[in-house]
């Protein structure tokens, strides 16, 4: 795309950065296919990329740098012109954007909350002592460390076809994964229980899509505008305050979900330790019009009832 001379208000080429994982690739699609309903205009083409994130299989995602490899090269894309937009999960989305880029918008979010899904149990409850749960997150791993400290946790990667396989395979007794993405694949059906909030606290911005661009390109920001949902924004704007205050990412077990009501928004957030042994949990609300200001709040109302010595300890320093 060349860029708009001033004044110019005219697109007519935009190529989308996206992952090459089934899910990746359908919520680009989705978004290609929101921009051509709004833009007839526009030229809308997705550019498949493989991130570094994608390739490094066999170790968690904590171990070699955290969500952030999942969006660096679609970023790099975008500063060389290759492409214009990046279409992501929020939850992959690092807390701190690099400089130079925006979320221009977070469209309506999807089911925020963790999927259970087992071939031969019904819920988490029915799981056996020395049952198997596959899970990529430590997030999910500390919640059920707490819950269920009875049951083996263990590392679980690769796209949620490759998840799901190895659970058929027999590999796990059950899965966890978030419900937003096997709902947008049509595998709602592999859903066996969703777990409420009080059961597993969902990811900062887990069900949201958002979108990124260069922050210059403010011809783009005001045309993408059309596509932010004001609610889903302002809930995810508040769980990623309070994990930004947290210095929230892969290596930090923390969980942030916003709900609204009229216009009061309503945070919950967690810190824990690895173990799952201490977990500090709160819970705030306001205005939506201060859905920054709350979840700053709210994380220093967990630093204060002990979540900086459980940071401190995992040498997180917020």
């Amino acid at each position: 795309m060349v860029p708009l001379a001033p004044g110019e208000n005219t697109i007519s080429e935009l190529i989308i950065a996206s992952r090459e994982s089934q899910l990746a690739l359908w919520q680009a699609r989705h978004v290609q296919a929101q921009l051509a309903a709004l833009y007839p205009d526009w030229q809308v083409s997705i550019l498949g990329m493989t991130t570094t994130g994608d390739q490094i299989l066999d170790a968690p995602l904590a171990k070699i740098g955290g969500k952030g490899l999942f969006v660096k090269e679609l970023e790099v894309a975008m500063a060389e012109g290759r492409a214009h937009i990046a279409v992501h999960s929020m939850k992959d989305v690092p807390m701190v954007l690099p400089e130079g880029f925006a979320l221009a918008a977070i469209g309506p979010r999807e089911d925020p909350r963790d999927a259970f899904v087992s071939n031969d149990y019904a819920r988490l409850s029915e799981l056996p002592a020395g049952a198997r749960v596959g899970t990529s997150s430590l997030r999910r791993q500390v919640q059920l460390k707490a819950r269920f400290p009875h049951l083996v946790i263990e590392p679980l990667r690769g796209n949620v076809q490759t998840r799901l396989r190895k659970l058929d395979e027999g590999q796990y007794a059950a899965i966890i994964l978030a419900a937003a993405g096997l709902k947008r694949l049509g595998l709602a059906h592999r859903i066996t229980a969703v777990l409420t909030p009080e059961e597993s606290l969902p990811a900062v911005g887990q069900g949201a899509l958002g979108i990124e661009c260069l922050a210059a390109r403010t011809d783009l920001i005001e045309r993408l505008e059309a596509l932010n949902d004001p609610a889903s924004a302002a809930c995810v704007q508040a769980e990623r305050a309070m994990s930004r205050r947290l210095a929230g990412s892969c290596q930090t077990p923390l969980g942030g979900y916003a709900t609204l009501s009229g216009d009061t928004l309503t945070l919950t957030g967690f810190v824990a330790d690895l173990q799952g042994q201490r977990m500090v949990q709160d819970r705030l609300l306001g205005p939506v019009a201060d859905a920054e200001r709350i979840g700053v709040a709210l994380a220093e109302n967990l630093l204060s009832r002990g979540a900086d010595r459980i940071l401190a300890e995992l040498g997180v320093l917020p």
